[in-house]
């Protein structure tokens, strides 16, 4: 029994002297503003007007949307870029995008060839292969999934040559 009284007694005392510690912080007067501090000079500059939707109409002159103009960060020179790099992105992108297209022709040819359709290709067979024992199912997952990672290299090769200075009209 001792214990339970000495916890409520402690419990009492903290309620109490938090109660008085926010009481004397809300009593404590407010900090000076940059403004109300003496040592400030007398002609202060005049505060910045906010307009809202409702006084709008009566602004004068010109309202800046987007802030103040001396602000606003210089571009950064640009460097040139050496024509060699571009033109070796340029290739591996040539080469990228023909192994793409060659995937999408092999695409094309499973899919007639499951839907009984005849072979888009010149010889509709290879020749140099033996007889696949996949379903076509597999072989066109393995084929798109192929893709999906000859684009992704796209992209990285892409953002690569757009963070070195590379304009994409430069890679066209």
């Amino acid at each position: 029994m001792p214990r339970s009284l000495s916890f409520a007694m402690i419990f009492t005392l903290f309620a109490a002297f938090s109660a008085a510690a926010q009481s004397q912080e809300g009593s404590a007067p407010a900090p000076q503003s940059p403004s109300q501090d003496s040592s400030t000079p007398a002609e202060a500059k005049k505060p910045k007007k906010v307009w809202t939707n409702e006084n709008i109409s009566g602004a004068n002159g010109t309202v800046s949307v987007v802030g103040d103009p001396k602000n606003k960060p210089k571009p950064a020179p640009s460097k040139p870029v050496e024509a060699q790099y571009v033109a070796s992105v340029r290739r591996q992108l040539d080469k990228l995008q023909a192994q793409i297209a060659d995937i999408d022709k092999q695409l094309v040819d499973l899919k007639n060839f499951s839907e009984g359709k005849p072979s888009t290709s010149a010889s509709g067979m290879k020749l140099n292969k033996g007889y696949e024992r996949e379903p076509i199912e597999v072989q066109m997952r393995a084929l798109q999934a192929k893709k999906k990672d000859l684009e992704l290299k796209v992209d990285v090769l892409l953002d690569e040559a757009r963070k070195r200075g590379v304009e994409s009209s430069q890679l066209r």
